[in-house]
């Protein structure tokens, strides 16, 4: 719960509250008589008064802001929000092979491997949609699981941040990778089912045809988006000598559009050519404007006053200060 005021603005009047205690200060009439001492008037006041003369502005102070406290209307505020969530279980499946280490590509304006590039934009594709069960399968000469689709995506974009090549035996399995992604949405109760795959080479590995794979993700009713990533004709690629060496060599870059293309039609998705990190960025705002998500918000707020207590403790207060001026009336003998 959390409180607040129905009507705030009243909550200024407290700022009325010095100018009182400043006027009270200045109070008095020019004395008509004067005396060389006043000890002689002292000694005939009343002790009682004194012990309750400097009550009745500490009394009367916290009164009127207690009563503008209550009059501003205190309110605890009890809300409920019930989000049910889109239905929609994403699997990105990301080549991983060596590669994708060719750097053709940019981030925040410098020279980039590949691979880095497409973490980049994956990682704010995940953040856009956090309301979508999504997945990552890494591939190169063979797919694994990175994570299962989940909504903690704070501990997807940490296994994200750890790809890199080299983790399995290279090549390129793309058949493969997308039956691994299919098989991590099959037993799933969503509504829609999504793949988005991303490679930069070739199907040469792997026991599954990407034909085959995109037969097996259509009867399953999974679309697949497939991406090739990489500049066209040649790329600046690290590669090692035999003795361990690194250096960078140009490389052909060889992307098997048609195959790529087969699957995106077979599922009733789309191709997509990406060959820098912008074309890269708009692919992914592609996808995600295609694949709308949908969710419902069931808000429930209720508010309990609380301007009784304060109120309460405002009138008591006036009461004992009212109590106190009238025992300190002067009374003639």
């Amino acid at each position: 719960m959390n409180l607040t005021f129905h009507d705030p603005q009243l909550l200024w009047l407290l700022c009325a509250l010095p100018l009182l205690l400043l006027l009270h200060a200045r109070r008095g009439k020019r004395a008509a008589i004067r005396f060389a001492s006043v000890e002689p008037a002292r000694a005939l006041s009343m002790p009682a008064k004194r012990r309750l003369g400097w009550l009745r502005l500490p009394l009367s102070l916290p009164a009127f802001g207690a009563l503008i406290v209550g009059l501003a209307r205190p309110q605890l505020v009890d809300e409920h929000t019930q989000i049910k969530m889109s239905g929609t279980d994403l699997v990105l499946a990301v080549d991983v092979s060596s590669s994708m280490d060719a750097q053709d590509m940019q981030v925040d304006g410098a020279r980039a491997d590949r691979l880095s590039a497409v973490k980049s934009v994956v990682e704010r594709f995940i953040a856009d949609r956090p309301n979508d069960r999504i997945g990552l399968i890494a591939f190169a000469g063979a797919p694994y699981l990175v994570s299962p689709p989940t909504l903690d995506h704070d501990w997807l974009q940490q296994n994200l941040s750890r790809l890199h090549t080299g983790l399995v035996q290279d090549g390129t399995a793309i058949g493969s990778a997308l039956t691994a992604s299919i098989n991590r949405l099959r037993h799933e109760d969503a509504k829609s089912k999504t793949v988005i795959l991303l490679t930069d080479g070739m199907n040469n590995a792997g026991k599954v045809q990407p034909s085959l794979a995109a037969q097996a993700a259509a009867a399953e009713h999974v679309k697949v988006y497939t991406i090739g990533v990489g500049s066209e004709g040649r790329a600046l690629t690290p590669v090692k000598d035999d003795q361990g060496n690194q250096r960078m060599v140009m490389t052909e870059v060889d992307v098997d559009e048609a195959a790529l293309r087969q699957i995106a039609d077979t599922t009733k998705g789309r191709f997509f050519r990406a060959t820098d990190t912008a074309a890269l960025r708009r692919v992914y705002a592609d996808i995600d404007a295609m694949e709308q998500t949908t969710r419902s918000v069931d808000r429930r707020v209720s508010f309990q006053e609380r301007f009784q207590l304060p109120v309460l403790a405002g009138l008591s207060l006036l009461a004992l200060s009212f109590v106190t001026s009238l025992a300190l009336k002067p009374r003639l003998p």
